[in-house]
Order: structure tokens, then C-alpha cells, then sequence
């Protein structure tokens, strides 16, 4: 996600330092608002489609001019970088307040996660897509689309900090820089404490849907780019990351608890 500086960006940082003028930030803006259009293109990948990639684009673009505001040249890091987590995090803290997830979904989540529980008792494993769509009269589409919006849902509240009126500055998610201890709400996916036991769970992926995980996961490639990588649409990419997310859902959902 960096960039070599060129002359021409040196000099723009050298104005903005100086001037903080209008004209100059928004010659930053356009600059890496490539950064903005990455984080939307992959946290919409989570998100139901009555979510509007421009309303997450305008939170994206408020947290990329809050890192320009805050930025330290002098300090040992690139603002690509310092900007990414402030892209991120104004992103998911504006979702948490707008409540993205609207009651029907919420609704057929529970729907779905009480038949899976009662399935799982009566048939002694965990069901399929497939079971648990028959028994609920959903299609599997939904049953997946379901348990992924749940997840993430989840992991915006596992993430939120607690707000005890101690402080006036703003850190909510996204907005430290990460450490040895923290990790983003797309990592909290693919990490756990017993990591073997989730690393058994992707070896029962198939090929494609392992590919899928990692490259989406771990080497951050858009469901675009992956298509590219895999020869594939990017529908057919999303409909194998939905399938991977739901076999992997019994380990992952340990996350949550």
C-alpha cells in the first residue's frame, strides 16, 4: 500500500505544512483517495447491498482528512500508512453509530443462528447452508449472506470501546495505530488464540475457497483482484468468500465469545 514520494509530493507536503491551505489539501485528497476507494471496496465486501458505497466513501474521505490534519511528517511512518488505520477506523465508527445492520436482517440472523442451534442438536453436527435454508424456507444465498452480516456485526461491537466520558479525544476503531496486541476487524476473522484449530478448519475449504481466504485475508486483495488473480468474476469470488465464511462459522464464531 506505499508509494515512493516524488518531488512534486515533497513539495505539496511542504506547502501544506506551511500554509494549511484549501487548495493544497485537496491536491492531498485526490492524491490518496485511492486509500479511501481500497478500505471501502473491501469493508462493503461485509456489508448487506442497502448499504451505500458512497455513504462509506464519505466516511472514508472524513477520516483520510482527519489523518491530513493530524499527520506528523517528522515521525518514522508513511502517511499512506497512518492514513489507512484513520480511513478504517472513521469507517467503522460511522457504521456503528448509524446502526447499518436494519432490524429484517438482524432479525433473520437470530432466525438463522436458532435453527442452526437446533439442527446442530438434533442431527449431532453442525448443519449445511442447505439444512438450515429448508428448515428456516430461505434461500442458501440468504442463510450465508445471514451468518456473514452476523459476524461482522458482531465484530463491531467485540471492537467497540467503552465510553466512559474519561477522555475528549477520539479512539474508536481504527484510529491507533495497531501493535503486537490489536488486531482490525477483518484480522479477528482469520485470528485466534488456539490458531491451529482455525488452520484445520481452512484445510477442509476447497482449494478455491482457501486461495479466496488467504489472498482476501492475508495478502489484502480486493474480491476484484482476486478475480483477476483466479480467472474468475467478481460475483463468482464473493459467492465462494460467502460459502468459505459459513463453513468456517463454528470456529470463527469462538471469536465472538
Amino acid at each position: 500500500m506505499s508509494k515512493q514520494t516524488s518531488p512534486l509530493e515533497e513539495q505539496l507536503w511542504d506547502t501544506w505544512m506551511k500554509t494549511k491551505s484549501n487548495e493544497t489539501a485537496d491536491k492531498l485528497m485526490n492524491k490518496y483517495i485511492y486509500l479511501v476507494n481500497f478500505h471501502v471496496s473491501r469493508i462493503s465486501t461485509h456489508l448487506p447491498g442497502s448499504v451505500s458505497k458512497d455513504d462509506l466513501k464519505s466516511l472514508g474521505m472524513m477520516g483520510l482528512f482527519d489523518a491530513l490534519k493530524k499527520f506528523e511528517p517528522d515521525r518514522d511512518l508513511k502517511f499512506d500508512t497512518y492514513a489507512s488505520f484513520r480511513i478504517r477506523g472513521a469507517i467503522l465508527d460511522g457504521l456503528r453509530k448509524e446502526d447499518w445492520l436494519p432490524r429484517s436482517v438482524r432479525d433473520k440472523a437470530k432466525q438463522v443462528e436458532q435453527a442452526a442451534q437446533v439442527l446442530e442438536q438434533s442431527l449431532q453436527r453442525p448443519p449445511s447452508a442447505e439444512e438450515i435454508a429448508d428448515y428456516v424456507g430461505l434461500s442458501v444465498q440468504e442463510v450465508e449472506e445471514s451468518v456473514k452480516d452476523a459476524l461482522f456485526a458482531n465484530v463491531l461491537s467485540m471492537e467497540e470501546k467503552p465510553k466512559d466520558g474519561s477522555s475528549d479525544t477520539k479512539e474508536g476503531i481504527g484510529y491507533t495505530l495497531p501493535d503486537n496486541h490489536s488486531s482490525t476487524p477483518e484480522q479477528h476473522l482469520i485470528q485466534q488464540e488456539d490458531f491451529g484449530e482455525l488452520e484445520a478448519g481452512i484445510s477442509q475449504l476447497n482449494e478455491n475457497e482457501q486461495m479466496v481466504i488467504s489472498l482476501f485475508y492475508k495478502e489484502e486483495l480486493t474480491l476484484t483482484e482476486i478475480g483477476q488473480v483466479l480467472g474468475l468474476t467478481t460475483s463468482r469470488i464473493s459467492q465462494i468468500h460467502r460459502k468459505a465464511i459459513f463453513k468456517l462459522k463454528n470456529s470463527l464464531s469462538k471469536l465472538m465469545q
